[in-house]
């Protein structure tokens, strides 16, 4: 699931603070139109998940994991991935993407959710950031 950096970028906008965030690898599937709403919680090398790794190849399981996920992530009222996205771009947050992921996925603009300012490369972003807190998950 992709909600951490959201949650972060959303308490940083709270506070105030400028928030830009790049997207990079398979973060891009968060910012990729055929992609976002099709997000899966696979439990395979994810110590996160708190079960033993023998059961994450076993077949349903991310199906499983991803659907109880997803309800405890509508319990605590939290939005999807696109409707959280529009709400940080509304807030004023500037979303990336890696042009080297985007290259590699073969991907331009016209396929990414709207509020994509642009596709940059990482040295570009760490222009754009310079000065401030970078933070990566």
């Amino acid at each position: 699931m992709a909600y951490p950096g959201m949650v972060l970028a959303n308490a940083a906008l709270g506070e105030g603070i400028e928030t830009h965030v790049f997207f990079t690898f398979w973060g891009l599937d968060m910012v990729t139109r055929k992609r976002m709403d099709h997000l899966k919680a696979t439990p395979v090398g994810n110590t996160a998940m708190h079960m033993p790794q023998a059961l994450g190849p076993i077949p349903g399981m991310t199906a499983m994991a991803t659907h109880m996920m997803k309800k405890e992530i509508a319990k605590l009222g939290f939005p999807e991935i696109p409707e959280f996205l529009q709400t940080l771009v509304d807030s004023g947050a500037h979303l990336w993407a890696c042009k080297m992921s985007a290259d590699m996925m073969k991907l331009e603009m016209d396929d990414l959710f709207d509020g994509v300012e642009g596709i940059i490369g990482a040295t570009e972003f760490m222009e754009l950031s310079e000065g401030g807190q970078i933070i990566f998950i």
